[in-house]
């Protein structure tokens, strides 16, 4: 065993000054110095992830359904000495794999990046001075203090405080949380509970004893539902190709067709119709719109929940930091068994802790005339605050050697503690209820004479916390956005309706124990009382869960704001959990996205971001369902008709790769901004599709009657013709899909987007011209009436796109009218393209 980490096993028997000394610890920290070589020698604190080889990795994007068809038109090739068509074939097969590999390499280096903000901290004793620190530089031998909400960063033995319950349910499958004592072990992984304790390092790394740390991104790879749905329709395309694969075949061998060339062609054919870049342009997409959400401070924890963040229309946002300053100032004290004001704030001042940069704490010992006077005393106990008991609470020795304890916390529980009289806790209640009304927060403040003596009501501390400057604005603008926000805060009713009426949020303000126990026989009436309410006060963390359950059962997609370790349930639950700024590790493990900002201002830039994300899907899934319909049909149904191929293999082939590289570029997109919500709608994305698809099929139809009977061209002509028209039409297809109304109008496409239509529109132009010993060449004239026809027949598809559009949308308002006959005024939403309320 290695002497200076020992394991947890070893570690349990042995006392806090032996396990010390086999450490070489002290109570003062190591130094850094120290620490710095045993870093150096034990390796980061984390846990090595098994890598695959990127060669391996590149070869995994040769194996699948996909790569074997082009591989099996390959082997096809060979057979019948198609030279060109073999390399050609297997460069498309090679240029498919780099970029899949590419894209996912590039995909899985944001998430790496994002995981990386989301690292564990710590607060670590060096050299007797407490600091925060990247739980991956803890080192064997490290003094740390765990408390309420941390994930335990490494294998520790507990040394001094006293007690710690901890969740180990991750790594044991115990279902309530273990008490822990001075002297007892906690794993690596397992969640601080309650209380708070000083912690020995043991062991780190690899070496823990369940071998890894908390994953803190859990599921991004996860498919949301919208991806799923999109992967649907590449199942949808596979069959429909198959389908009239199967047509051409048949009909083609009845006309005595070769067989082994007519098995190539189709193979060939299916490649190209099929969404072959689909799981490229996924990765890109999710992992291009992670990167630009965290550069607004929004990390997003789990890729999949940005399609659930598009369409949330309901947020519960917590009071206190989120739509306050959380920079709480003292008002007026009042006092009852304190002689005076500066006994009531000592007492109050005993009962916190600066080093925990607790708002509240700063506040109360920042309002002590003399902060010396804390000097006299010393703390031989502390009990941190947590959301059930919501009281803090220290034993005390003077310097005469009293004994005594002081608590501070929610008034109604100090009062409930001191066991108030009904005349004096009337009178305490009346001055908490004024103070309600003036937006003041209150303490309640006690203390016993002796250690075990009963406990003495010592007075009232008024708190003002103000709104943030931004709040009412962010409000506003959720609104606008088709969002409603609902506060939920642990403060009274009286507060939290002050605050919610000068942020113009309503004041239809409930109880949240009253409101969850009235209704709990009905869940129907549960939700829409729930659904009704402006917010919820006196909320305790089991009623967030039940708060954001039954708005879910009403239909809504419901995000969710928390910061503490008892706020985990309702985070998972949500469908948007969101952990905000400051919050605890538990907090940030169970949300979906972490805000590194105050506030909510960010995430209202956040859900904008996530519907221009929704849309570059959106765009997506129109423009390949309409370019399978455009090429498959009319190729299928040319060859039934006239009995030639009306575009070679080669051409086929030459076209998917001048279309992948604009389909690449959707994700860098600019789209417009939906004005509320916006949902997955199957049945307007595919009437779309096809209309447009469709109508590309009667214009290539056009291109082929004025090829054969006006032109009289030849047939290898006349395939470079079709080719050609494809290759202008399908990029032009590509800008007519992003937009769902005229295409011409803003948001014009990105640069990138324009840029690379151009360079593989120029490529197939140059092709079509000189042919380059791969296609037969045509005459410039016919380059210049193909391009002008696809530019005129892009408006009519164009028009034809805004008459389904408009239907739709025609449709939506006739619905929103009869909907506000029945209940009123509708919350904002999006009636647009592939989006429905």
């Amino acid at each position: 065993m290695d002497e200076s980490q020992i394991t947890t096993k070893a570690a349990q028997p042995l006392s806090t000054d032996e396990l010390m000394q086999r450490l070489d610890a002290n109570w003062q920290g190591l130094s850094n110095a120290d620490a710095a070589k045993r870093l150096d020698r034990f390796g980061a604190n984390e846990i090595t992830e098994k890598t695959i080889s990127p060669f391996l990795k590149f070869l995994g994007y040769l194996w699948g359904p996909i790569p074997w068809m082009i591989e099996a038109a390959a082997i096809l090739s060979l057979i019948v000495h198609h030279w060109v068509d073999l390399g050609i074939i297997v460069t498309l097969l090679l240029f498919n794999a780099g970029v899949g590999f590419w894209q996912e390499y590039q995909a899985g280096n944001a998430v790496a990046a994002l995981k990386n903000k989301l690292a564990l901290k710590c607060r670590v004793l060096r050299e007797g001075i407490w600091k925060p620190m990247p739980a991956r530089e803890l080192v064997p031998g490290d003094v740390i203090r765990l408390r309420a909400g941390d994930i335990i960063p490494a294998d520790t033995k507990l040394i001094d405080g006293d007690y710690l319950s901890v969740d180990q349910s991750a790594l044991t499958g115990e279902s309530l949380p273990a008490g822990k004592e001075k002297g007892d072990v906690v794993y690596s992984g397992s969640i601080a509970r309650q209380g708070e304790m000083l912690a020995l390092v043991t062991t780190t790394g690899g070496q823990t004893y369940f071998g890894q740390t908390a994953r803190l991104v859990a599921g991004a790879g996860k498919a949301s539902h919208f991806q799923k749905a999109v992967l649907q329709i590449g199942d949808h395309l596979i069959y429909l190709s198959l389908g009239l694969v199967a047509v051409l075949i048949i009909v083609q061998l009845f006309r005595g067709a070769g067989f082994t060339e007519l098995l190539q062609f189709a193979l060939i054919l299916t490649v190209a119709s099929i969404p072959v870049a689909m799981p490229a342009v996924l990765s890109v997409t999710m992992a291009v719109g992670a990167v630009a959400l965290s550069k607004m401070k929004a990390i997003v924890s789990r890729l999949a929940s940005v399609e659930e963040m598009a369409g949330m229309d309901i947020l519960c946002s917590d009071k206190t930091g989120t739509l306050t300053q959380n920079r709480l100032t003292l008002g007026k004290p009042q006092t009852f068994g304190a002689a005076d004001v500066g006994e009531l704030i000592l007492t109050a001042a005993l009962a916190s802790k600066a080093e925990n940069n607790d708002s509240i704490d700063s506040a109360v010992i920042g309002a002590l005339e003399d902060p010396t006077a804390l000097d006299d005393y010393r703390a031989l106990g502390f009990v941190p605050f947590d959301p059930v008991g919501k009281r803090t609470e220290a034993t005390i020795r003077a310097a005469d050697g009293r004994h005594f304890k002081v608590t501070k916390g929610a008034p109604q529980v100090i009062m409930d503690l001191a066991g108030l009289d009904p005349q004096t806790r009337s009178k305490a209640e009346t001055i908490v209820a004024t103070m309600a009304r003036k937006g003041l927060r209150t303490l309640g403040v006690a203390r016993t004479q002796g250690e075990d003596d009963a406990w003495q009501f010592m007075g009232i501390l008024p708190l003002f916390d103000p709104p943030r400057e931004d709040s009412a604005e962010t409000i506003a603008q959720a609104r606008t956005h088709g969002i409603k926000v609902k506060m939920v805060t642990g403060d009274n009713i009286a507060i939290a309706r002050e605050i919610a009426g000068n942020l113009g949020m309503g004041k239809n303000i409930q109880d949240a124990d009253r409101l969850l126990a009235e209704t709990r026989s009905s869940d129907d009436d549960l939700a829409a009382r729930t659904e009704a309410a402006d917010g919820f006060a006196q909320v305790f963390p089991e009623h967030k869960y039940r708060i954001v359950k039954a708005l879910q059962d009403k239909g809504h997609i419901v995000g969710m704001t928390g910061d503490g370790v008892n706020d985990a349930p309702a985070l998972k639950q949500a469908d948007v959990g969101i952990a905000v700024s400051g919050a605890t590790d538990a907090a940030r493990a169970a949300a979906d996205l972490v805000l590194t900002a105050p506030g909510l201002s960010v995430l209202v830039r956040a859900v904008e971001e996530a519907r221009r994300i929704f849309e570059r899907m959106n765009s997506y899934a129109v423009y390949r369902i309409t370019e399978t319909i455009r090429i498959m049909i009319f190729v299928v149904l040319a060859m039934v008709v006239f009995n030639f191929y009306p575009i070679t293999a080669i051409m086929i082939i030459l076209l998917a790769f001048l279309n992948d590289v604009p389909i690449m570029t959707i994700a860098y997109d600019n789209t417009g901004l939906e004005p509320g919500p916006v949902r997955w709608d199957m049945h307007r994305i595919i009437a779309v599709s096809t209309v447009m698809g469709l109508t590309g099929v009667a214009g290539s139809f056009l291109m082929l009657y004025i090829a054969l009977d006006l032109l009289h061209l030849t047939i290898p002509q006349v395939q470079t013709y079709i080719f050609l028209k494809m290759a202008v039409s399908g990029h032009l297809t590509l800008f007519v899909a992003r937009s769902k109304g005229f295409f011409l109008k803003k948001p014009y496409p990105a640069p990138v987007m324009i840029w690379s239509a151009l360079a593989t529109k120029v490529i197939g132009t140059l092709l079509a011209a000189y042919g380059f010993g791969l296609i037969t060449p045509i005459h410039w004239r016919e380059i210049a009436l193909i391009w002008g026809y696809s530019i005129v027949w892009a408006f009519f598809t164009d028009w034809a796109k805004t008459l389904v559009y408009r239907h739709f949308n025609m449709q939506g308002r006739r619905h929103e009218h009869f909907l506000g006959t029945l209940h009123g005024p509708l919350t904002p939403h999006s009636t647009h393209g592939g989006v429905q309320p």
